[in-house]
């Protein structure tokens, strides 16, 4: 799904009002029933609602929700910023509306017009924010940062209709502003989904966040050029291809993993495992001396290529163009005959490399052999691992530009781990995956990701497909992991215990 900046995300408002058509103040009353649904779902029907609304198309938005909370019989106060000559038309339409719709008035309706005005919050009760919209240019300020302050210092529970109020979504809210956002739990945001809620240091401001589809224009979105992207299940099951009854493990390629040293052996059985998972026909794990009757013992399956080092990795095999796929890092250490070995394999490789783990670290060191990569290679380091190798950011939206900047320069792709895991193309663009889970914060996840990617890589998909496929399996793989271990018990092997389940629910999508 795209990923519309806000003045795009205002041409398709205006482009579906008059193509489909439907008036403005209709639209309106789509986004805000769609709302109403969710709310009257979640809420109880005795919870107290204070709605605070400002003057824009976002107050409208909030004028007709508590006209339908009221109506279903949610006790329901209103509380606005503007008289309705200072309203834009649809958002006074609304105003009116309220008023005339309700045939017994509402708990409370007034307009503030100063700090004094604002009313008391109980603990209990729900606040629902419908002050500002997505086009916010500038800071709150006078009353509409009274407000926010008023609402933040309460313990109500609290909505944010489309975006929480004060949060800038194509650029980053500075911590020096962040008493300027509202602090929303829920977040009811009208699809397509914005910049701003992929990013960790606005998960205070959005909460937990649910994309609302009013109908907006189809038309005008896939035609709309954007250069970010929401990874859904629809597109993962679009990248996997089905397989032929004739198959045979030739068909799928032979995937080569580096890993391992002494004591660290552990990342290299669940990069092959993971690997094993994913597909390919053969894989071929390249290890010391030390790790062969652990690997043997832990993943039969796949076959070994012995370091002629005891405990570390030293020399790649002789003739790699036995292999579909290469990757290397999960454990290896960065001594300096690991790394030596890493330069040569660099400039010997003929097909693109995976890269994780040590592997990172030591290109991080020695940033020069970066000039001698395979085009169409792949990162998929942590944060702290993409600093050491790309240098450090002063908050999210500048490390994810900092990232375009390593694809776009160095012709590869980088899969940036974390909540979003956000994978970035050798063009510019950058997608937002949505699986997975906090629970899968935990020692070998990353060993895991970097098996399926390279099993992928080995069976014939891109280094684009492989990245995008490779993370929303291994995210969904989490989530069913989840449902069985919860967040503290879940741990790397059962994400691969979980990849079959995975890959069979998107079978059949398409």
């Amino acid at each position: 799904m795209k990923i519309l900046p806000v003045p795009l995300i205002r041409e398709a408002d205006a482009y579906t009002i008059i193509n489909e058509p439907i008036a403005d103040i209709d639209l309106m009353e789509r986004a805000a029933k769609a709302c109403f649904e969710w709310l009257k779902d979640h809420l109880s029907a005795d919870q107290q609602i204070k709605v605070f609304c400002g003057s824009g198309n976002n107050g409208g938005d909030g004028f007709a929700i508590a006209r339908m909370m009221h109506k279903a019989g949610f006790p329901t106060a209103v509380f606005y910023l503007s008289p309705p000559e200072k309203m834009s038309p649809a958002c006074s339409i609304n105003f009116q509306r309220m008023h005339e719709c309700t045939d017994v008035g509402m708990q409370e309706c007034r307009l503030m017009k100063d700090s004094k005005d604002l009313p008391v919050i109980a603990e209990t009760d729900v606040v629902i924010d419908a002050v500002l919209g997505n086009g916010l240019m500038r800071p709150a300020d006078g009353l509409v940062s009274s407000v926010i302050h008023h609402i933040n210092t309460s313990s109500a529970r609290v909505v944010a209709i489309d975006v929480p109020s004060g949060l800038f979504c194509d650029t980053t809210t500075q911590t020096t502003l962040a008493h300027l956002v509202i602090h929303a739990d829920h977040t009811l945001t009208f699809a397509p989904p914005k910049l701003a809620f992929f990013f960790p240091e606005n998960d205070a401001f959005i909460g937990n966040w649910q994309m609302l589809d009013i109908g907006l224009s189809q038309d005008f979105i896939d035609s709309a050029s954007v250069q970010n992207f929401m990874l859904e299940e629809a597109d993962a099951a679009m990248i996997l291809k089905k397989r032929n009854k004739y198959s045979h493990k030739g068909t799928f390629g032979h995937a080569l993993i580096i890993a391992g040293s002494a004591g660290k052996m552990g990342a290299a059985v669940l990069s092959a495992r993971a690997c094993l998972r994913s597909g390919p026909g053969l894989v071929t794990m390249r290890i010391p001396k030390s790790g062969m009757t652990i690997l043997q013992t832990a993943a039969p399956e796949a076959m070994l290529s012995i370091d002629p080092d005891e405990d570390h990795y030293s020399a790649a095999p002789d003739d790699l163009s036995n292999y579909s796929s290469i990757a290397i890092g999960p454990g290896i250490g960065t001594s300096l005959r690991t790394a030596n070995a890493l330069k040569i394999m660099i400039q010997h490789a003929r097909i693109p490399i995976l890269f994780d783990a040590d592997a990172i670290n030591i290109l991080g060191e020695n940033k020069t052999w970066l000039g001698f990569l395979p085009k169409g290679s792949v990162f998929t380091p942590h944060p702290k691992e993409f600093e050491r190798l790309a240098g450090t950011s002063s908050n999210n939206f500048d490390r994810n530009r900092i990232q375009r900047d390593f694809s776009f320069r160095h012709q590869c792709f980088v899969v940036l781990k974390g909540a979003h895991t956000a994978v970035t193309t050798p063009d510019g663009r950058c997608y937002f995956n949505t699986t997975g889970n906090p629970g899968m914060a935990t020692g070998g996840s990353g060993d895991v990701l970097t098996g399926i990617i390279a099993g992928l890589m080995a069976q014939g998909y891109t280094s684009l497909e492989s990245c995008l496929l490779g993370v929303y399996i291994h995210g969904l793989a989490g989530d069913h992991a989840l449902k069985e271990q919860g967040f503290e018990a879940l741990i790397a092997s059962d994400i691969i215990t979980n990849l079959g389940k995975s890959f069979q629910s998107l079978y059949g999508k398409f």
